[in-house]
Formats: C-alpha cells, sequence, structure tokens
C-alpha cells in the first residue's frame, strides 16, 4: 500500500466535517434555524467535489491502494489497533455514491422540510448520518468499520423515528434499531474470531491469513464469512432480518431514499465485496449468500405486490433488489465487481424512484395510499416523467440502468453451470417479470387511470430545489448503466479491492439471448400488470385475495416469523430468569433471613432474666444429661 500524501493526506476530513457539522446544528439551537439547512445541504456537495479530487489522485498510482494513519487506538499488550483510513477503488466508489447522491437528497430535503420546524435537527442527524456511513466504508479495519457500523445504526434510528411524536415511527426505529443489533451480534463475533485467530483485524492483517500463502483453515472462513453474513443480512434488509426495511418508510421521504439508494442497506454489500478474500476461502459461506440473495429476491417481488402504500413498494423492491447484490456477491470470484456496479444503478434509478414519490406525497397532503390516487401524470408531468425513467430503469428495458446491471447478475447466476446455476438464474429472471409487475402497478394506480383522489387535495409539481435533483437522477437513470458497463472500466477500477472480472468466455446462454428473453420477461410482467390494474377501476377498500395475496400483504408473514424464533423465545427465556431470580436466587437469600430471624426471635424469648426460669432449664438439662448415660450404660 501506498502513503497518503499531497491531497490525500486530508482524507480524515471526509468524516470530520460532517461531525462538526452535525453538532453545529445540534448543539446551536435555534441561532442556526435561518442558515442550518443550508450548511447541512451544502457540506455534502463540498464533501462530493473533494471526493472526485480523491478519486483522481488515487486513480493516477499503480496499485491504487493507500493508507493513511491517523493514530494509535488501542495499544494495549499484544492488541494493538490503529485508527487509519483505506482510499482504494472500492471505499472511494462507495464515498462517491454516499456523498454524490446523498448531495442531491440533501437539496431536496431542503425543499421538501420547507415549513418543518425541525428541519435543522433533521439536518443535524442527516449530517451524522453521512460521517458515519462514510467511516464505516472508508475504514482501514474490521473494528474501526464497526464503529461506523454502530454509528450508522444510531443515525438511522433518529432519522427513522424523527416524527417520534407518532407511535407508528417511534416503533419503527425501535424495531429498525433492535433488527440491527441482532446482525451486530454476528459481526462481533467475527471480529473477535479475527483475533483470536490472527491476532489482528486490520483488512491487510487479516487477509494475508487467506489466499494461496494463507494459513487459515476453510472451518475458520466458514465460521467467519457466516458471521459476516448475519451482520449483512440486518444492514442490509435481508431474510431472515428484513422487517425493519419496509417500516423504515415512517421517517421523512429524504431518509427513505438516502437509506434504500446510497448509504445503509448498501453496507451488507460492502462487507460482503471488502471481505472477498474470506468469502473466496468458504464454499460454505457463499453458498449461503447467493441462497440468501435468490430468496429475498422473490421474498421482496411478492411481498411489494400486498402493499398500497407507494413508499412499501418501493422499500420491498429494495429489498428484491439488495438481493441481487447478494446473488452476485456471492458468486464469488469474479463477479463481486458486478454486484457493485448493480449497487451503484440501483442508487441513481431508486433515489429517483424515491424522490418523485416524496414529491407525490408531498402534493398530496402526505398521503402515500396509491388507491387515492391516479391521473397524477397530468397535473405533475415532470414528477410522472422522473418516476418513469425509475421504472424503465429498474425492470430493465434498454437503453436504461438496470437492463446493463440487472442482466449481468442474471446473464452471472445462469454461467455458474449446473443445477445450481439454472436454478440461481431462474429465480433471477422470474424476479424481474415480478418486478417489472409490481413496479408498472405502482405507476399506473399512481399517475394513470381516473383521479381516485379526496376533496380537500389539490396536487402540484415540487418546487424547483425538489425538481431539480429528481431530474438529475432520471438522466443517470437513463445514461449510468453505459457508464458503468461498456468499456470494463467500472469493473477494471475495482479489480485491486475485489479482485478481476471474469473473462468472456463460455456462457450457459447466449448473452444476446438472455437479453432478448429478460426483456421478453419483462414486458411480459408490465402487460400482465396492465390488464389487472389498468383496464380495470382500482377499488378504493381492498377486496379479499387469495391466500398467496393476503400472505404478500402481510409480507409473507415476515414479522409474524420473527416474532416466533426470535421475540418470542427470548420474551420466555427472560420471563424465565425473571422467575428463577426473584423466586430461585431472591427466595433463598430472602428466605435464609427470614429462616435467621424467625429463629432468633423465638430464641430471644428464652431470656426472661429469672434466676428461677434459669435454674429449672439447668435442673432439665441435667435429668436428661444423665437419662442419656444411663440409657448408654444399659444398652
Amino acid at each position: 500500500m501506498n502513503p497518503a500524501s499531497g491531497v490525500q493526506s486530508g482524507a480524515w476530513l471526509l468524516i470530520a466535517l460532517p461531525l462538526i457539522s452535525s453538532a453545529i446544528l445540534l448543539v446551536g439551537g435555534r441561532r442556526t434555524d435561518k442558515w442550518g439547512h443550508l450548511l447541512g445541504a451544502g457540506l455534502p456537495v463540498a464533501l462530493f467535489v473533494y471526493t472526485v479530487i480523491l478519486f483522481f489522485s488515487v486513480k493516477g498510482q499503480d496499485n491504487r491502494l493507500v493508507d493513511q494513519h491517523l493514530f494509535s487506538w488501542i495499544p494495549v499488550a499484544g492488541f494493538q489497533v490503529d485508527a487509519g483510513l483505506l482510499l482504494d477503488p472500492l471505499a472511494l466508489t462507495f464515498a462517491l455514491l454516499i456523498t454524490g447522491v446523498g448531495s442531491l437528497i440533501h437539496i431536496y430535503a431542503v425543499g421538501y422540510l420547507d415549513h418543518d420546524p425541525g428541519r435543522r435537527r433533521f439536518f443535524g442527524y442527516f449530517n451524522f448520518f453521512i460521517a458515519a456511513m462514510l467511516l464505516l466504508v472508508l475504514a482501514d479495519s474490521y473494528l474501526l468499520l464497526y464503529v461506523g457500523w454502530e454509528c450508522v445504526g444510531l443515525a438511522s434510528y433518529l432519522l427513522i423515528s424523527y416524527y417520534y411524536n407518532r407511535n407508528s415511527a417511534a416503533t419503527a426505529g425501535n424495531k429498525a434499531f433492535f433488527a440491527n443489533r441482532v446482525g451486530d451480534v454476528g459481526l462481533s463475533i467475527a471480529i473477535m474470531l479475527m483475533f483470536a485467530y490472527f491476532g489482528s483485524t486490520s483488512f491487510a492483517g487479516v487477509f494475508a491469513h487467506f489466499g494461496a500463502d494463507g494459513n487459515a483453515s476453510k472451518g475458520v472462513a466458514a465460521a467467519i464469512g457466516i458471521m459476516l453474513l448475519v451482520g449483512a443480512c440486518s444492514k442490509s434488509g435481508q431474510v431472515p432480518l428484513q422487517s425493519w426495511l419496509p417500516d423504515a418508510m415512517e421517517g421523512p421521504t429524504p431518509v427513505s431514499a438516502l437509506i434504500h439508494a446510497a448509504t445503509m442497506v448498501t453496507a451488507g454489500v460492502y462487507l460482503i465485496a471488502r471481505s472477498a478474500p474470506i468469502f473466496n476461502a468458504s464454499q460454505a459461506a457463499r453458498t449461503l449468500v447467493v441462497i440468501v440473495g435468490a430468496v429475498t429476491i422473490l421474498y421482496g417481488c411478492i411481498s411489494a405486490f400486498g402493499q398500497d402504500d407507494l413508499k412499501k413498494v418501493l422499500a420491498y423492491s429494495t429489498v428484491s433488489q439488495i438481493g441481487y447484490m447478494f446473488l452476485a456477491v456471492g458468486l464469488g470470484p469474479g463477479v463481486y465487481a458486478i454486484g457493485i456496479i448493480h449497487l451503484l444503478g440501483h442508487g441513481f434509478f431508486k433515489a429517483a424512484l424515491f424522490l418523485s414519490a416524496g414529491a407525490v406525497m408531498h402534493a398530496m397532503n402526505d398521503r402515500i395510499d396509491m388507491r387515492r390516487f391516479g391521473g397524477l401524470a397530468r397535473v405533475m408531468p415532470v414528477t410522472f416523467a422522473v418516476f418513469a425513467s425509475g421504472w424503465l430503469a429498474i425492470i430493465g428495458i434498454p437503453p436504461f440502468t438496470g437492463f446493463f446491471t440487472k442482466d449481468k447478475i442474471i446473464e452471472a447466476a445462469f454461467d455458474k453451470g449446473g443445477t445450481s446455476g439454472w436454478i440461481l438464474g431462474l429465480a433471477a429472471l422470474l424476479g424481474a417479470g415480478l418486478t417489472a409487475a409490481y413496479m408498472t402497478r405502482a405507476l399506473v394506480m399512481t399517475f394513470l387511470g381516473e383521479r381516485r383522489w379526496e376533496d380537500d387535495v389539490h396536487p402540484h409539481e415540487a418546487s424547483r430545489v425538489m425538481t431539480l435533483p429528481m431530474g438529475i437522477l432520471a438522466v443517470l437513470s437513463l445514461v449510468g448503466g453505459y457508464l458503468l458497463i461498456f468499456g470494463g472500466g467500472v469493473q477494471h477500477w475495482l479489480s485491486p479491492s475485489v479482485g478481476h472480472s471474469v473473462e468472456e468466455g463460455v456462457h450457459t446462454i447466449s448473452p444476446v439471448v438472455l437479453a432478448v428473453i429478460t426483456i421478453v420477461v419483462a414486458l411480459l410482467g408490465v402487460f400482465g400488470a396492465w390488464v389487472a390494474f389498468g383496464t380495470r377501476p382500482v377499488p378504493v377498500e381492498q377486496p379479499v385475495g387469495s391466500p398467496l395475496t393476503t400472505a404478500a400483504r402481510a409480507n409473507l408473514y415476515g414479522d409474524a416469523f420473527n416474532e416466533a424464533v426470535l421475540m418470542r423465545p427470548g420474551q420466555w427465556l427472560t420471563r424465565a430468569l425473571v422467575f428463577f431470580d426473584n423466586r430461585g436466587v431472591d427466595g433463598t437469600v430472602n428466605g435464609l433471613g427470614a429462616g435467621f430471624g424467625g429463629g432468633s426471635g423465638r430464641l430471644r424469648r428464652l431470656q426472661t432474666g429469672f434466676v428461677r426460669s434459669y435454674a429449672l432449664s439447668m435442673l432439665g438439662g441435667s435429668i436428661a444429661v444423665v437419662a442419656v448415660l444411663l440409657a448408654v450404660r444399659f444398652q
């Protein structure tokens, strides 16, 4: 690795500046109300500019790996942990996404929260979120990454429960916080295993034990990989720790866009890609990753069909799309970069979808039920155009982004070969068709057909400060795939971090044929959704459906499963421990105390103070002793 030099030596400012800004906004009080939003929105733009400069400075170096040592963090005997930043292709790619898309969302939030009395507090939380996520992706060790990981969890709790006076928002924040704590246990165990076996938690120190020259056994690699997967599932909302993610929609729409497009949910994908040497050494861990990815793709698609809340439809689509990324990074060497490329493309079109959904919500007096929309394309043409660009991108219609990024994952799944390759490929292909269907349903119910508004609603376009970021994201949804895929530039750029991508060779299905099949499947999904929702009136009240429809509305009973498997056993265990503590431990201690107290009270009655009583006692004792001696003598 190269030491940081020149402009790279200031990389720590990427974390320090948003932290300082957050402190100013949260501690400064009402004195910062007039200009706090400008500081909060302007800082990410400055961070993006600096990240671009860092990108070109690192790109110009031979191995594109720069390590910046900050200070000695934990020097305790044999446990030495340095705080440092790793400026490599993977970290800088995520930093560009976080600051770039994050900047657009921050600017949008200025208009979205224009009349919110807590806007300053919101931007304080928002900047803290940016700082935490940048620390997570720039850290050069798992322990420092864990600090950013926990800070991201705290920031998400503060933002999801921003409207804390609403019970639903407070509950959603708690749910996200506790669900992520489950995954954090997995990540912390993985870090403990690293130190126990390798004596280090730095990326370089851990990865040195894997690969051709490493001494780590397959069992150790599998144990660490599985624990890392547990942490990744919670942060990225993957089965079975996915249930918190749709409820995160209780936060303001900019929060939903930032969490789902550019920050929190991408952290799990980053963790697995960053840990590529560990997963490369364990087929078992990689198999679990692809199973989680494939199952989550279909889970998210089916659950999205049962939602009438527009933001929840998009939330379940995020769950599904992150499943595609897990599938890609789980396929192992040569495919990691494909998952990261889809992550970048998803950041563009999912942010466009969420921000346009926020514009709809903003115009409809905070209503978000699609059954109460319809016909909005005629009064909100700009918002419709942005949503339509995201819709075309996510369903994979060329030349939009999803066609280039998602199709590569489907191709890689089929190319795995064998029965497993066909199963994974068909699952990914089915997911593409279902995605086209439920996203078309959302488009039709929201923007097309007859108006189903209530009388007090007067929809209109959002302000320019909101539509400008939406327009930029719409353009990126159109051209992003071309920029990310063609020429293999991004794959080559990421190779020092995740390894070289698979070279073109023999494919299970010809890429051209597979592209045509994928487009046909997507168009069939669009046609089916149009027939079901575009050619007949949309019921204002949800009709009773099939068992599958009922299950989809209940997110395939994901909450019920987590409650039965995770919450109830813990609740029973807690009650049993409380009973044992109260009746067992406390009962024993209190019983002994009561026994001695009661006994001493009764013995005290024998001390009367009268000589005649003591003389009588002595006589009785003497008679008893003589009786015992005689009994022994004549036995």
